[in-house]
């Protein structure tokens, strides 16, 4: 009887110890994975303060590294040298000691009509910390790189300009060249409006040519742009995009501008007489046969 109580009491004694547990699972910044030479299933020891170990006061946890995180496409994060860990929820209370309190958290709402019932109930109950939505919240966040995007539009409004003013130069000059060609079709007879057309026509070919080489040109920009950055910061980020949208903007000022241009240019020389686009020289003549060849 004894013997029995005896062992009854042993074997409740086994069955009360509790199981150990298994370590817990980390993702960590792929960064981090990368310069310190972790991989996924390596055990690494968690503690609140450099140097600390494991069963001592305020000490940390052993835990398995589960799966390496990448950064996100954000631009409020490329200047970011830190790493990040990510933690279960009460492993990251115990390890800092931070008990029940959040500094921020996200709650979901269905529509905009439960968007502004949950602002409203939570700050009228709430003490302490407000409700803001994601989206005020990133614009404020984004002000910078807002005020960067409007200095790169008055970049392109002035290389616009520049550009134009640079092409119609450009005309201008390759067409004087023409002059010889234009005064002797003047003589066969061809008609000033003729002249204007063909020209505007090369005008035309030459912008969507010129286009062709600007967008080439600018993708390769960008994806080399893209890929010296993205290794400098780590971060799938695209720094320089080149859209459709770019791209029709683009051909259309510059087949609208190589228009205007040629347009200007070829009126500046049908306007003059074979006869001086031969010579190279302005004929003075009378107000008499200037109103006899108007």
């Amino acid at each position: 009887m004894l013997a029995a109580l005896l062992i009854a009491a042993f074997s409740q004694s086994i069955d009360s110890t509790p199981p150990p547990r298994p370590p817990r699972t980390v993702a960590i910044d792929e960064r981090l994975a990368a310069d310190a030479g972790i991989h996924v299933g390596d055990r690494l020891l968690l503690t609140p303060t450099p140097g600390g170990d494991v069963g001592s006061a305020g000490s940390g946890d052993s835990v398995i590294v589960s799966a390496l995180v990448r950064r996100r496409a954000d631009p409020s994060e490329v200047a970011r040298a830190e790493y990040r860990v990510r933690m279960h929820l009460d492993e990251l209370q115990a390890l800092i000691g931070y008990g029940d309190r959040v500094d921020r958290f996200a709650v979901s709402a269905r529509g905009t009509a439960g968007t502004d019932s949950a602002l409203r109930r939570i700050n009228d109950a709430a003490f302490g910390f407000r409700a803001y939505r994601s989206r005020d919240i990133a614009v404020e966040t984004s002000r910078t790189f807002l005020v960067v995007s409007r200095f790169h539009r008055a970049i392109g409004v002035i290389t616009i300009v520049a550009s134009a003013i640079f092409l119609l130069c450009i005309m201008l000059l390759k067409v004087d060249e023409r002059r010889r060609d234009v005064a002797a079709l003047r003589l066969m007879g061809i008609s000033a409006r003729s002249i204007v057309r063909s020209v505007m026509v090369e005008a035309a070919l030459v912008a969507v040519v010129g286009s062709a080489v600007g967008v080439g040109l600018g993708w390769l920009s960008s994806q080399i742009i893209n890929w010296h950055y993205r290794g400098v910061y780590r971060t799938p980020l695209a720094f320089a995009v080149v859209t459709p949208g770019i791209v029709l903007l683009a051909v259309s000022l510059s087949l609208a501008l190589g228009l205007i241009a040629g347009f200007v240019a070829a009126q500046r020389l049908v306007h003059m007489s074979p006869l001086e686009l031969l010579s190279g020289r302005r004929e003075e003549r009378s107000p008499a046969a200037a109103a006899t060849a108007g």
